[in-house]
């Protein structure tokens, strides 16, 4: 007789459902983590490419382009020019930011009503940075009536990341571009959903400087997609050599 039930009968191995559940949603992760950069990387390569434009584009008129932004048309990083005379002498709010090289400030934000026709009441400008001496926050730095035109760039507000803070209007201390918020404390009636970041005049005294585009922009997102693509290929690996070591034995 055979002895069926005896301790020579090794037992099959189970199949490691828990474990090939864990790898799936973890090769999931890193599978969306890489499209997510391929993603980022089609984005910042148009940016590059309207930044790159802007260096030879001329400016247009403010109304025209703000025409083009009411019937749906992308006018982020188009260089536009409009009257504003007392744009150094209004009032302005602080917005915190940390200039190229580590230097902690504030973007001087201010308001310019925009004539009637222009699609909106107000656009927010902003003058430029400042940086911050010690503790001493910076004054408004007014400067002088301006009889040009004013020339700037225009960019989207943003949003409030889960790491910044949130916006102080009661002791002027910003943390992100809420257009609506800064609009209402500048007093500026239905403003354009778009900054204009102010390239020229720049102020006599040098301060605040203007900065309307960002330096040195990193283009890394192709790198970072191989490494999660990569991270991926090493986990399926992992994982059929572990079947494949478990089959052996």
């Amino acid at each position: 007789m055979s002895d069926r039930g005896g301790p020579a009968a090794a037992a099959p191995e189970r199949f490691p459902v828990v474990l090939t559940l864990i790898v799936l949603v973890m090769l999931a992760i890193l599978v969306s983590l890489g499209v997510w950069q391929l993603q980022r990387l089609k984005w910042k390569e148009n940016l590059l490419h309207q930044i790159a434009a802007l260096e030879s584009a001329p400016a247009q008129p403010l109304s025209s382009v703000l025409a083009r932004e009411k019937a749906g048309a992308d006018v982020s990083f188009t260089r536009v020019s409009t009257p504003c005379p007392d744009v150094e002498t209004r009032p302005v709010l602080r917005l915190f930011t940390v200039a190229e090289g580590g230097v902690a400030g504030y973007r001087l934000i201010t308001a310019c009503p925009l004539a009637p026709g222009e699609g909106y009441g107000s656009i927010l400008v902003d003058r430029g940075f400042v940086a911050q001496l010690g503790d001493e926050l910076p004054r408004d730095l007014p400067g002088q009536p301006i009889a040009a035109p004013v020339v700037g760039v225009l960019r989207g507000g943003g949003e409030r990341s889960f790491v910044t803070p949130k916006n102080r209007p009661g002791q002027n201390q910003w943390y992100w571009r809420d257009v609506a918020a800064m609009a209402q404390a500048l007093h500026a009636p239905d403003p354009a959903p778009l900054y204009l970041m102010l390239e020229s005049p720049a102020p006599a005294s040098g301060q605040p400087r203007p900065s309307p585009l960002p330096p040195n922009i990193p283009n890394n997102h192709l790198g970072y997609a191989i490494t999660w693509f990569g991270l991926a290929g090493a986990l399926v690996g992992v994982y059929l050599a572990m079947l494949f070591r478990k089959r052996q034995t």
